[in-house]
C-alpha cells in the first residue's frame, strides 16, 4: 500500500512531527484497522516533553496514541475473530507472556496514524450506536478511573468519595462514581470551570482546595465521617496531604495521578489507628474496557460531553499544545485521520 500520515516522536531528541511512513502490514494473529478517531492524553504530552519515557520501545521512534478506534481493514495470517469492516476500539496496551505490560503508542506504534496494527486479543468490538470519537477514549480516559474506583478502591454504594483534579480522568471519575452509587461525591479543583463541569457530571459538592474552610466543608458534607475513598487524579503531593486530612475510618487514598515525588504520612499513629490505606493505581485491565463498552451500549453511560473538540491528524502538534496549556479546559481532544 501507499504511505500514510502518522504522528511520530523521536524519544532521543523529543522531536515530534506528523510525517509520511509506510502503511503497516498485519502479522500473524494481528489485524490492521483504519483509524477513525484517536484521543490526545496528557501522557502523550509528557512523552513529548520528556517527563515520561518508554521502557520497552525498540529503536528511537514511535507513533503516539493509545486511545484508538476504527474499522478493521485487513487480517493477518491466523486472525479470524474479526471481519473486515467491523467497528472496533483497541486496548491501550497488552501483557506479554512473561508478564511485561507494554503500552500502545509508547512501547510500540499507536494510533495517531491513518492505520494501526494490533494483536487480536487487544481488539474490542463496539456497537454501531457508539461514535468513534467517544469509543476511542474508553481505554484510559474512562477505563483508568473506572478501574481505580471499582477494582483498586473497591468503592461501594453509599460511600463518600472525593475526587481531586477534574480533568480528563477526574471528570469521568465523578460520572462513574455517580453510576455506582457513591454518595456524597465531592469534586475538588482550583479551576472554577472544572468545578462547574463536575456538577454537570454528577458531583454533589464542589470545593476549591485553597478554601480556608475546606476541612470543615468536607466534614459537613460527609456528616462528620470523612471520606471513605479519595482519588488523586492531579498527581500533586499537596493533594495527598490534603486528602489524608479529610479521610475517615478504613478509608482508601488512590494515587491515580503520577507525581514522581515521595508520599508522606504526617501522622502515622492516627493513620494506623483509623486503618487507612494508600493504594497505587495505573491504567486498567481488558475486562474494564469491555465492561464500559457494555455500559455505554446499554445507555447507562453517556460520553458525548467528553469530546471537547475534533482536529485533523495533520494538526496533532496543535492538539498537543492545547492539551498541555489546557486551552478551553478540555476533557479530551480527538484526532481524526
Amino acid at each position: 500500500m501507499a504511505d500514510m500520515l502518522a504522528g511520530r516522536l523521536n524519544v532521543r531528541t523529543r522531536s515530534f512531527t506528523v510525517t509520511e511512513v509506510p502503511v503497516p502490514e498485519p502479522g500473524h494473529g494481528e489485524v490492521r484497522i483504519a483509524v477513525k478517531a484517536a484521543g490526545v492524553c496528557l501522557s502523550d504530552v509528557h512523552l513529548i516533553d520528556g517527563t515520561v519515557s518508554p521502557l520497552y520501545l525498540k529503536g528511537d521512534e514511535v507513533t503516539l496514541g493509545h486511545e484508538v478506534a476504527g474499522v478493521v481493514d485487513a487480517l493477518g495470517e491466523g486472525a479470524g475473530r474479526f471481519e473486515v469492516g467491523q467497528r472496533v476500539l483497541l486496548q491501550a496496551g497488552e501483557e506479554d507472556l512473561d508478564g511485561t505490560v507494554r503500552t500502545r503508542g509508547v512501547d510500540y506504534d499507536g494510533g495517531w496514524a491513518e492505520y494501526a496494527v494490533a494483536t487480536e486479543r487487544t481488539v474490542v468490538p463496539i456497537p454501531d450506536s457508539l461514535p468513534f470519537e467517544q469509543a476511542c477514549i474508553i481505554p484510559d480516559a474512562v477505563s483508568t478511573p473506572w478501574a481505580a474506583i471499582t477494582a483498586t478502591a473497591r468503592t461501594e454504594a453509599g460511600e463518600a468519595a472525593g475526587v481531586w483534579g477534574v480533568g480528563g480522568l477526574g471528570a469521568h471519575a465523578v460520572k462513574l462514581l455517580r453510576l455506582i452509587g457513591a454518595a456524597p461525591i465531592i469534586a475538588i479543583d482550583p479551576v472554577p470551570a472544572a468545578r462547574e463541569r463536575a456538577v454537570r457530571f454528577g458531583a454533589d459538592h464542589v470545593l476549591d482546595p485553597g478554601a480556608a474552610d475546606f476541612r470543615d466543608a468536607v466534614r459537613a458534607a460527609t456528616g462528620g465521617r470523612g471520606l471513605a475513598a479519595a482519588f488523586d487524579f492531579a498527581g500533586v503531593p499537596a493533594v495527598r496531604e490534603q486528602a489524608l486530612g479529610v479521610m475517615g475510618r478504613r478509608a482508601r487514598l488512590v494515587l491515580a495521578g503520577l507525581s514522581g515525588r515521595p508520599v508522606t504520612i504526617a501522622e502515622d499513629t492516627l493513620f494506623s489507628y483509623l486503618r487507612q490505606q494508600i493504594l497505587g493505581h495505573y491504567g486498567s485491565e481488558p475486562e474494564h474496557v469491555e465492561q464500559l463498552v457494555r455500559l455505554v451500549g446499554q445507555g447507562r453511560l453517556e460520553l458525548a460531553e467528553s469530546v471537547s473538540d475534533v482536529l485533523p491528524l495533520a494538526d496533532a502538534a496543535l492538539a498537543v499544545e492545547r492539551a498541555e496549556k489546557k486551552t478551553g479546559n478540555p476533557i479530551r481532544l480527538i484526532l481524526r485521520p
